[in-house]
């Protein structure tokens, strides 16, 4: 009974640990680490911030297939710097259906976040201010509120539904090591 109790509990250690892989591996990364996403808006207006968010959610969805499978942020930013054409047409078509006469300057560069904080069913996570490698895509004269987050380790991508259940692929160390 006694060695059938511990099989049990070393069963279900395993299983925590492979279920929560995602969030220890999060919660492990330095800041050198993480590639952000900064969406700005042109200027404060109802009509430039509803902009922003048409932009960033085509954004998300154009980068969802693109960095899907990235194993790590050297990856996730060679696959960005090859598709910054693709993600300036995107936020350019959004705009230019919206009818403004504005465009979207795209790039990826070094700058400074303030301390932010993430919840995922998995960890929370809140990644101190500093400067991080981000793709910044800056709407029209980029003066007004704007939006950003993480797509390097993918906490973008939670609501969007590649990988598996609420976009998140999981995956385990521990299975990974046995395998």
């Amino acid at each position: 009974m006694k060695f059938i109790l511990t099989g049990i509990t070393i069963l279900a250690t395993v299983a925590i640990f492979a279920l929560a892989g995602v969030g220890f591996d999060t919660m492990k990364k330095s800041q050198q680490e993480f590639l952000r996403l900064h969406v700005r808006a042109n200027s404060n207006s109802q009509a430039d911030q509803a902009a922003k968010q048409l932009i960033r959610q085509s954004v998300v969805n154009e980068l969802t297939p693109i960095l899907y499978d990235v194993k790590d942020k050297q990856e996730a930013m060679y696959r960005l710097r090859d598709n910054l054409g693709r993600i300036q047409t995107v936020a350019d078509s959004v705009l230019q259906k919206s009818g403004f006469t504005y465009t979207a300057h795209v790039g990826i560069k070094s700058e400074f976040f303030p301390t932010r904080s993430y919840t995922t069913a998995d960890a929370n996570l809140t990644l101190p201010e500093g400067l991080y490698d981000a793709l910044i895509l800056e709407l029209g004269e980029g003066a007004g509120d704007n939006w950003w987050c993480v797509v390097y380790p993918p906490l973008c991508f939670l609501e969007n539904n590649i990988g598996g259940k609420d976009g998140i692929h999981y995956r385990s160390k521990i299975l990974e090591w046995l395998k």
